[in-house]
C-alpha cells in the first residue's frame, strides 16, 4: 500500500457472453473511485481467458477501449500478482481484489475460489453463494427451502434433452403452457433468453439456450410488474428501496438492459408502503437463502391479477453501468455511488478478517 492508499485490483472482461457488459461496468466503477483513498491495478481477462495486468493507476482511463490493456503484461505476470500473498512474488501488492465479471468464470464462484486459494480479500459474494446465485436450478431449490414464493418452472440438462426432447416438450406444455420463457441456467444479463409461444418456438428457444449452457430453465409466463431490490452486507444485510423496470421491449431482454437505453426505471417503485417493506424483507430472505455476503440484487414479479409477489432470481454481481439498477436504488436509499464502492470494499475486508481468525489445523 503506497501513501496510505488501498490498492484495489480491478478484474474485468472475462471468458463469458457478458464480456462487453463487464467492460462497461469496469469503466463506470473506475471513474467513480476516490483516488485520494485508492490506487487501482487493472486486470483484464480476454474473451479467450488470458489475463493481462496494467500499471498502477491514480486516475481512470480516458476511454473504455483502454481497458483492454493491449500492452499489458501477460497471464503469468497477472496471476503472479494475485498469488503474491502465497508465493512472495515481487509483483505490485494488491490489498483487495474487486471482480467486475458477469456470467461464467466470474460470477459463478470460480474466480472467488481462485482468490480464496491465493489468500486474497475480495469484494462481493463468496464461492458458495456465487455458484448458487449463478445456477438458476440450484437457486430455485434454495428458494423453495426458504419458502419463497416463485413461478412454476422446469429444469433439464443437455443430455436429458438429447435423450428425450419430445417427452420434455410435452412435460413443459402440460406444466407451464404457452407462452413460456427459456433461459440458460448459468448466464445472466438476459443472454440467451427467448419467449416461446408454441411448440416450434419452444424447441428453437431450447436449442438457442443450449449454445450458452448445458442446463436449461423453462419458466411459466407471469403477467407481472418487474421489481428489483438491492441488498448490501454480510451477517446483517440491509436492503434498498425497490425499483420497477418498465421494459422497452416485450420482456426485459439484453437490448432493453444495455443497448437501447429506452427501458424506464421507476425509483422508488410505485407500490404501497407495506408492499415495499415486504419486498425488502423478501430480498434479505433470498440473500440469506444462498448464504450471500457483500452484495446481491433480488428480482421479483408482482403478478397483476392478484398482487402476489414472486421471487424471480438473485444476481450476485449486478451491473454498475449508467443503466444499472443496483447503484441507483442505493442512491435513492441515501448512499451515493462512491459511498457504495467504499462499503463494498469494507465488507470484503471484513469477511476476509473473519475467515483469517479460523483455525484450519487439528490441534488435538
Amino acid at each position: 500500500m503506497g501513501q496510505d492508499k488501498l490498492t484495489v485490483g480491478l478484474v474485468y472482461g472475462g471468458k463469458s457472453g457478458e464480456h462487453e457488459v463487464s467492460l462497461s461496468t469496469a469503466f463506470a466503477v473506475m471513474n467513480a473511485f476516490d483516488y485520494d483513498k485508492y490506487e487501482l491495478i487493472p486486470f483484464y481477462i480476454t474473451k479467450q481467458g488470458s489475463w493481462k495486468i496494467g500499471s498502477r493507476l491514480s486516475e481512470p482511463f480516458a476511454d473504455k477501449e483502454a481497458l483492454k490493456l493491449a500492452g499489458g503484461e501477460d497471464t503469468q505476470s497477472a496471476l503472479n500478482a494475485v498469488f503474491s500473498r502465497l508465493y512472495g512474488s515481487d509483483q505490485p501488492a494488491v490489498d483487495i481484489m474487486f471482480p467486475l465479471l458477469h456470467g461464467t468464470f466470474g460470477e459463478d464462484g470460480t474466480i472467488q475460489g481462485l482468490f480464496e486459494m491465493a489468500d486474497m480479500p475480495y469484494v462481493g459474494t463468496g464461492v458458495l453463494a456465487s455458484a448458487a446465485g449463478m445456477d438458476k436450478g440450484v437457486m430455485k431449490k434454495l428458494f423453495t427451502q426458504a419458502e419463497l414464493p416463485q413461478c412454476e418452472y422446469c429444469c433439464f440438462t443437455r443430455s436429458e434433452w438429447e435423450r428425450s426432447s419430445h417427452k420434455l416438450l410435452q412435460g413443459i406444455e402440460d406444466k407451464l403452457g404457452y407462452p413460456c420463457f427459456v433461459k440458460p441456467a448459468n448466464l445472466g444479463s438476459s443472454v440467451g433468453i427467448s419467449k416461446a409461444k408454441d411448440a416450434a418456438q419452444l424447441k428453437h428457444a431450447v436449442e438457442t439456450a443450449l449454445k450458452f449452457d448445458n442446463k436449461i430453465i423453462v419458466e411459466e409466463f407471469v403477467d407481472a410488474r418487474e421489481v428489483e431490490v438491492s441488498v448490501l452486507g454480510n451477517d446483517e444485510p440491509i436492503s434498498s428501496v425497490p425499483g420497477e423496470i418498465v421494459s422497452s421491449s416485450e420482456y426485459y431482454d439484453y437490448a432493453a438492459k444495455y443497448t437501447d437505453g429506452q427501458s424506464e426505471m421507476l425509483i422508488p417503485a410505485p407500490v404501497d408502503p407495506e408492499v415495499a417493506d415486504l419486498l425488502r424483507e423478501l430480498a434479505i430472505t433470498a440473500f440469506k437463502a444462498i448464504e450471500g455476503s457483500g452484495i446481491t440484487r433480488a428480482d421479483f414479479f408482482i403478478r397483476r391479477s392478484d398482487g402476489a409477489i414472486l421471487i424471480n432470481e438473485v444476481n450476485t454481481m449486478p451491473g454498475f453501468t449508467p443503466f444499472s439498477m443496483y447503484p441507483l436504488l442505493w442512491r435513492e436509499t441515501g448512499m451515493s455511488y462512491r459511498e457504495l464502492l467504499d462499503r463494498m470494499i469494507d465488507l470484503g475486508l471484513e469477511r476476509y478478517d473473519r475467515k483469517k481468525s479460523l483455525i484450519y489445523e487439528n490441534e488435538a
